[in-house]
C-alpha cells in the first residue's frame, strides 16, 4: 500500500490532508501497544511531536537525531520533544517548545490534530505524550544546538513503509523490536514501535521480516543508555 495521498485527496481546514485526520482519530483512540502501555504511576511526563508534512517524496515525517555527547539516548534517532515543564502547562505547548528548540520548528506553521494516549519509556522512565500534527507551513529545519541534536531529518513514510528498509533489532536485554534504516540513521526503540504502530493504523504497513531479529550495533545500546538526561 503506498503512502502516498491520492491526486486530488480530500483536504481540510489547514489543508489537513484526509488520510491524516484519519490517523490521528485513529491513533486517538487506539488500545496502546503491550510494551508501550505505562507501568510506573511515578514516572515523570514528556511530550514528543509527531509531525507529518508534505515533501517531495510525498508524506513525511521529522525526526532528529541526538548529539553523541549526551550522557542518555546518545546518537539516537527521536522525535522532538521532552521532560513537561510546569510553565509548558501540558504536552501541547512542550512538545510545540521542544520541536522550536531541538529543530527550529516555527509552532505558527503546525497544526495539531491530536493528543495521543501516554506512552511508557523504560529506559529513562519517562510517560510520554505523543502529539500529533500537520506542518501546514513547512520552512527550512536545524539543529537548535549542535551539542544535543546531531541532525533533523524529514524522513518519507514511503520509506519508513518500505520492507526493505525494516528490520527486528535485538537489544543486550534480549527483547527484539521494530527498526528502521532510513535517512542514514538506525531507528529503533520507543520511537521505532511508535512509527511501527502509527504506520499499522494509517493502513500503510508492508508485510517484512520480523522473525530474524539482528543485534543492535554493540556502540548504539551503549552510548544510548548512559548516564541520565532530561529528555526521552
Amino acid at each position: 500500500m503506498t503512502a502516498r495521498e491520492p491526486p486530488g485527496g480530500d483536504r481540510g481546514e489547514f489543508g489537513v490532508p484526509a488520510w491524516l485526520t484519519g490517523l490521528a482519530q485513529s491513533a486517538a483512540r487506539a488500545a496502546v501497544p503491550e510494551p508501550l502501555r505505562p507501568k510506573d504511576a511515578g514516572s515523570r511526563p514528556a511530550a514528543v511531536l509527531v509531525l507529518f508534512g508534505e515533501g517531495p517524496a510525498g508524506p513525511d515525517l521529522l525526526l532528529v537525531q541526538r548529539g553523541q555527547g549526551l550522557r542518555r539516548h546518545a546518537g539516537q534517532p527521536a522525535f522532538p520533544g521532552g521532560a513537561i515543564d510546569e510553565r509548558d502547562g501540558g504536552p501541547v505547548p512542550a512538545a510545540l517548545r521542544e520541536a522550536s528548540e531541538e529543530a527550529r520548528v516555527d509552532p505558527a506553521g503546525v497544526r495539531v490534530l491530536a493528543v495521543l494516549p501516554e506512552l511508557y519509556l523504560a529506559r529513562s522512565g519517562f510517560s510520554v505524550t505523543p502529539v500529533l500534527a500537520w506542518w501546514h507551513h513547512p520552512a527550512p529545519v536545524e539543529p537548535g544546538d549542535p551539542v544535543e541534536i546531531a541532525a533533523v531529518a524529514r524522513i518519507p513514510v514511503a520509506e519508513l513503509a518500505d520492507p526493505a528498509n525494516r528490520l527486528a533489532a535485538r537489544n543486550p536485554s534480549g527483547r527484539a523490536g521494530p527498526a528502521f534504516r532510513v535517512g542514514g540513521m538506525l531507528v529503533w526503540g520507543f520511537t521505532a514501535m511508535v512509527v511501527d504502530w502509527l504506520l499499522a493504523l494509517g493502513g500503510w504497513e508492508r508485510p517484512w521480516d520480523a522473525g530474524s531479529p539482528e543485534d543492535l550495533p554493540p556502540e548504539v545500546p551503549q552510548a544510548a543508555g548512559r548516564g541520565p538526561e532530561p529528555g526521552p
